[in-house]
């Protein structure tokens, strides 16, 4: 508290120290200006002595009522109006003025004033000419402290935007973590109570996923090779699962060693065709399909249907679809096609200019 005091009074006195620097500067122009073409050094800086409160009164008018008050809050016709009352005040006070350098000063000797301080033309040019620069700086300082505001303000809303998409994904990523680890922990329980000899391949399996669950799913992207082997192990666990039940067909080509892509985007919709697609003349057909071009990947699942899927149904889809169009947003395509025999999901990612960087 004692700290903030001191540097509000250390702040006002070098405010005050740099208006009497500016004021100061200001008597001694109006002393060079009033003082042309004459000699009498007593009489300008008198008459420029007698003419700096009219300036500072009609300045300070300006800059700490008219300009924050009626002009940047767009009351035009308020600050036309006072404007017009502060000029017909100054403009009288400017003609005592100048009255009292005739009176006063010269005693009533008109030739002998200073040219341009009898010019009552020329003493409201000097007074208005500080006024209108003061004013200037004053405005050109607001504009730029309500830019400088404006865009802190926009920054604040990009950063509580961007906070509230990154608690989002993560809110969506940790409801697709569950589902994996009850299917594969189903699976092992299974092999284990048989006492299978392929119980140690498929905890190995189940590691790798976990691993990629737990510590690769919180990176903003991850190596579309590493989301594929993913998807390796997880169809190798299915197998495992469904024996002699189960065709599985994955197609992989052109993939580039640079290319990524959001973690667990393409997962689910694997996980979908295990767990809701149907076993026809005695076996489980999925046919998948992946290939990066340029900055495109493409992606395709098939697999048997007895029945239609209805919308939103099945682990994490709609969870993917809010995924999807967080991270993506316009730069993806999703097309599910889903029959009484097949459902078919397409989907186009363009990795440009997605959500996460």
């Amino acid at each position: 508290m004692l700290m903030l005091k001191k540097e509000f009074i250390l702040k006002k006195i070098g405010q005050v120290l740099l208006h009497t620097l500016f004021w100061s500067g200001v008597l001694l122009f109006y002393t060079y200006f009033f003082g042309y073409g004459s000699n009498d050094i007593k009489y300008v800086l008198s008459f420029s002595i007698f003419l700096m409160p009219i300036t500072i009164a009609t300045t300070y008018v300006s800059i700490y009522k008219l300009i924050p008050d009626y002009l940047i809050t767009k009351q035009y016709f308020h600050f036309i109006l006072y404007s017009l009352y502060t000029l017909i005040i100054s403009g009288y006070l400017i003609v005592i003025s100048v009255f009292f350098g005739l009176i006063y000063l010269s005693h009533f000797k008109y030739d002998q004033m200073p040219p341009i301080s009898k010019s009552l033309f020329f003493v409201m040019i000097g007074v208005y000419l500080v006024t209108i620069l003061v004013s200037a700086i004053k405005l050109l300082k607001l504009n730029l402290k309500h830019v400088e505001k404006t865009s802190k303000l926009e920054t604040k809303i990009l950063e509580a935007q961007l906070k509230l998409k990154e608690q989002e994904l993560s809110y969506l990523k940790l409801q697709i973590h569950p589902h994996f680890l009850f299917n594969t922990l189903n699976t092992m329980y299974g092999f284990a109570l048989k006492k299978s000899d392929k119980t140690p391949e498929i905890i190995i399996k189940l590691s790798n996923l976990l691993d990629y669950i737990l510590y690769q799913v919180d990176k903003p992207f991850v190596l579309l090779t590493d989301e594929i082997n993913h998807i390796k192990d997880y169809i190798e666990l299915e197998q495992m699962r469904f024996n002699d039940t189960l065709n599985v067909s994955f197609h992989i080509d052109t993939i580039s060693d640079m290319t990524k892509i959001a973690p667990m985007i393409l997962l689910p919709f694997v996980e979908n065709s295990f767990k809701h697609g149907k076993i026809k003349d005695g076996a489980l057909n999925i046919i998948m399909s992946i290939s990066s071009q340029g900055e495109d990947i493409t992606f395709n699942i098939k697999n048997t249907s007895a029945e239609r899927i209805l919308e939103g149904r099945g682990i994490g889809l709609n969870n993917i679809k809010k995924r999807l169009e967080l991270l993506y947003h316009d730069n993806y395509k999703l097309k599910i096609d889903d029959t009484a025999d097949f459902y078919t999901v397409n989907l186009i990612l363009n990795t440009t200019n997605h959500f996460v960087k």
